[in-house]
């Protein structure tokens, strides 16, 4: 696997040691039990997997190549670089600018661009129409094109199907950058239409089976089909591809569910012609961390942190799979743990951020899983670890926990 060069400061001093410990015992990453680092009063529970990703670490790279090989060049960022608010605000102190919000809104007029600049393209990739804007205005894009692979990966995979003339179902949210890029460049070989979750798969199959009309499938879709969309013809050969960071899980139940449907519409025998057969296109780090995750859902914890930013579609998922075992808080760094018996979680549910309980103090041994999003340096994680040991007064050093680090449950 190719090593990244990041700036320091995003690099850690416990959880790094942790990698390392688990890549030497275990190379082929075939055991996803997690780690136990036992400070004594807390116990934290780590996953085999979590934290940056090849794509994160890439696009990293290359955005600070860009700042340091171009100091008297302006450049920017067509949207957030990562869902993390440390990176993005440390690229903005280092002068880049972003030229469009999360949800694809102007910030910086294209008008305001020349062919002199520099626009760095982040790792969700971009719009066809976007890449034709850029081009329009001369600027070169290639060096520091940070799109991560996996999500081309996608992109092939939706432009094959499109040769073959299979309608595109991508799986995914459909105002999140990289499905706003996979949706553009999948629209250009092949019908394309988006579908959020499991139920919206069921409208979807509602239309096939003949449930509903054409006039409720178009307004249940709307703004999430391709141009000239014709649910009548377009909806008899389907394949399905994903945002990568979405759950597997759910993106095979979809895939299944779409495929008994095609069973029950046009029968066993003639499948083949109705449905692709695609592999998942979830990335591995996302497969990784989601497997990793599972294997903390056996031991017996008093609550679960995820650490990421909060429009972070794959941190999210990860709140997902905690929550349905634990308590478990959803924070952004080691502020938002105010004190031993107050903390600010983001609920998912709400969409928002609100004030949570916690008594760190009432029992002796906390038993604390601690994991992050993909998008989230680990010494981010090093610091909500001190800030926890801070609060529990705790006296055992980290070089302590981490020579009887152990693994397995």
């Amino acid at each position: 696997m190719k090593e990244f060069n990041i700036p320091s400061f995003y690099r850690s001093t416990i959880i790094s040691k942790v990698k390392e410990k688990r890549k030497l015992a275990d190379p082929r990453k075939k055991d996803f039990s997690p780690s136990l680092l036992d400070f004594g009063k807390v116990q934290f529970w780590i996953p085999r997997h979590f934290g940056f990703c090849y794509g994160v670490e890439n696009a990293i790279e290359l955005s600070y190549k860009a700042i340091e090989e171009n100091p008297d060049t302006r450049i920017f960022l067509l949207s957030q670089m990562i869902h993390n608010p440390g990176v993005n605000e440390d690229l903005r102190n280092h002068g880049i600018k972003f030229i469009q919000d999360t949800a694809g809104r102007q910030i910086i007029p294209w008008e305001e661009l020349d062919s002199e600049d520099i626009v760095i393209i982040p790792a969700f990739g971009t719009t066809v129409e976007i890449e034709g804007k850029l081009n329009e205005i001369g600027v070169q894009t290639k060096a520091y094109n940070t799109t991560c692979p996996f999500v081309e990966k996608v992109w092939n995979r939706a432009e094959k199907l499109g040769e073959d003339k299979y309608t595109v179902v991508i799986h995914g949210k459909h105002l999140h950058e990289e499905t706003r890029a996979t949706f553009s460049h999948s629209r250009q070989n092949s019908n394309s239409i988006i579908v959020k979750d499991l139920k919206e798969a069921g409208t979807l199959a509602d239309y096939i089976l003949g449930k509903s009309t054409e006039e409720e499938f178009l307004m249940a879709f709307k703004g999430k089909y391709s141009e000239g969309f014709d649910p009548k013809k377009d909806l008899r050969k389907i394949g399905v591809v994903n945002q990568t960071t979405m759950l597997a899980t759910e993106t095979q139940a979809i895939t299944d569910f779409l495929r008994g449907t095609m069973i029950t519409k046009y029968g066993d025998m003639n499948i083949k012609n109705h449905i692709a057969d695609t592999r998942d296109t979830l990335c591995y780090a996302t497969n990784d961390n989601q497997n990793a995750t599972k294997g903390l859902l056996d031991v017996i914890a008093d609550f679960a942190i995820v650490v990421g930013g909060y429009n972070s579609s794959n941190t999210t998922h990860l709140v997902e799979l905690m929550e349905n075992k634990f308590p478990c808080y959803f924070i952004e760094d080691e502020s938002k743990l105010i004190s031993a018996t107050e903390w600010l979680s983001y609920d998912i549910h709400q969409n928002m951020e609100v004030k949570a309980r916690v008594n760190l103090n009432n029992k002796n041994i906390m038993k604390i899983i601690i994991s992050s999003g993909a998008s989230c340096p680990d010494s981010t994680v090093d610091r909500v670890i001190q800030r926890i040991l801070e609060l529990k007064k705790v006296r055992t050093t980290a070089e302590e926990a981490l020579e009887t680090m152990a693994f397995g449950l």
